[in-house]
């Protein structure tokens, strides 16, 4: 029979042990969240990092951005904003402040009070999740880890990354000579997923609900006030499990329903109906219903990756998510449906796509912003030079085509003007910015390709225009 532990054996007071200095280590750490003194280190200072510094640091804390790239670091520190779509002010806020400090020196992280890893989580050239970012990071944590820290991640990823992989990366990273840390005890745990939405003006970081769930309650709590001090709802769930997949089910909700309407819009334009019209009529049922809208294909960091993260897992547990992969197939086909509807519409005006000159309208991935992870226009662009069509682009807010993981180009982007819309043989709106004159496309061009229902209400002006 095995010896039952009593409230004297050496194994019960061993973990009494362990139990009052994980609480004392909590406490201390509480108190700092709570009154606003602790450090607040942020890895990643891009579309979710730094927004989120900054949000943290009106909440009164102090924060350390860290970051690779020596070019934000510049900018930053004159005050200036790479991100266009956030505004000036947010930048001149931290720029002015002493509670404000940006480095390219991992080294430091040692410093922070709390850490949040907000890096990019990509798709690998055969679809398979990228963590090479997130586990980096763990490593570079892991080596300066001390007791009293909490750690949490906010890059999207799949269902057991924080307990399962970055954890154990942040561990293993511990120099051998380091004293023994143990999580839950000297040091905390969670994750919360980003929800950022760049261009949005109905919501900014500090007024969309925070999900935050930890690898065991007490880091829930402790990132749940973290997060108070300088958002506005905070909503605690029980596992950083819960948090991981609710984010994934956010955005693959999303990818599926743009998907049924790409779907729709392949079927009901050979009828003669249009699609838009469609969902514009559906949208007046008060109840039961939820608008999406069809596109070229999907663009952002979010929701052309997230549903592929979900399906990968799926399969480490002998599950197929054929819906969810059939969702992925049709949204990444629309650039090759775009490309084919001009192809057509050139054909009808007596024009082969070979040796056409073609504008393409806004290269970011969604309006208003200067955003271009995973913009569909990239793959329209390299399509339409594949079958070989002359192809220029116009996006005030992008001028030079940036470096992208798939797409190269030496491209920037050209003026509009009367004439030289005319010189184009088609023109493809790709991206509806409110600050292209989709009037004067409407009146000079010749023929209009138009993937976002942005000349509504502008048919007749002089341009012919195929929805795509």
């Amino acid at each position: 029979m095995h010896a039952i532990p009593t409230a004297t054996s050496p194994r019960m007071m061993q973990a009494n042990r362990s139990e009052a200095a994980a609480m004392d280590t909590f406490e201390t750490l509480l108190s700092k969240f709570r009154e606003g003194t602790a450090l607040i280190g942020v890895i990643g200072l891009g579309y979710v990092g730094l927004p989120l510094a900054h949000t943290l640091h009106k909440g009164g804390f102090k924060v350390l951005g860290f970051d690779i790239d020596p070019a934000k670091m510049e900018a930053l520190a004159k005050g200036e904003n790479y991100l266009k779509h956030l505004g000036a002010e947010l930048t001149t806020d931290l720029s002015r402040s002493d509670r404000f400090e940006a480095t390219t020196d991992f080294s430091r992280l040692g410093e922070a009070d709390a850490i949040i890893i907000c890096v990019p989580t990509p798709l690998g050239k055969h679809q398979e999740p990228d963590m090479s970012y997130v586990l980096n990071s763990a490593r570079d944590i892991g080596r300066t880890l001390r007791k009293g820290q909490l750690i949490v991640l906010e890059s999207t990823t799949y269902p057991g990354t924080t307990r399962d992989d970055m954890l154990p990366a942040m561990l293993a990273a511990r120099p051998q000579d380091a004293t023994t840390l143990e999580q839950g005890v000297d040091f905390f745990v969670a994750f919360s997923p980003e929800r950022e939405d760049p261009g949005r003006k109905t919501h900014t970081t500090r007024t969309t609900p925070k999900l935050v769930g930890g690898l065991e309650p007490r880091a829930t709590e402790l990132a749940a006030v973290m997060y108070e001090r300088g958002i506005d709802r905070v909503v605690r769930v029980s596992t950083a499990e819960v948090a991981e997949a609710a984010k994934i089910l956010e955005n693959t909700f999303r990818a599926v329903n743009i998907a049924l309407v790409n779907e729709l819009k392949l079927v009901l334009t050979p009828m003669g109906i249009d699609v838009w019209e469609v969902i514009e009529a559906a949208s007046t049922k008060p109840f039961g219903y939820m608008p999406f809208w069809p596109g070229p294909g999907l663009g952002g960091h979010c929701i052309p990756i997230d549903p592929f993260y979900l399906t990968w897992k799926a399969r480490e547990v002998g599950q197929y998510t054929r819906f969810i992969e059939l969702a992925g197939e049709i949204n990444t086909r629309m650039p090759h449906y775009v490309v084919d509807r001009v192809s057509h519409a050139l054909n009808e005006d007596g024009k082969a796509v070979r040796g056409a000159k073609v504008l393409v309208v806004g290269l970011a991935y969604k309006p208003n912003v200067d955003d271009v992870r995973e913009t569909p226009a990239a793959e329209i662009i390299d399509l339409l030079s594949d079958v070989g069509a002359d192809v220029e682009y116009h996006d005030p807010l992008v001028p030079r085509f940036p470096h992208m993981r798939r797409h190269k180009r030496d491209m920037s982007s050209v003026d509009l003007s009367p004439g030289g819309l005319a010189a184009y043989d088609c023109v493809v709106i790709v991206t509806n910015h409110d600050c292209v004159d989709h009037r004067a496309i409407a009146t000079h061009a010749r023929l209009v390709v138009d993937t976002r229902n942005a000349l509504k209400g502008l048919h007749g002006l002089g341009a012919r225009i195929v929805k795509a």
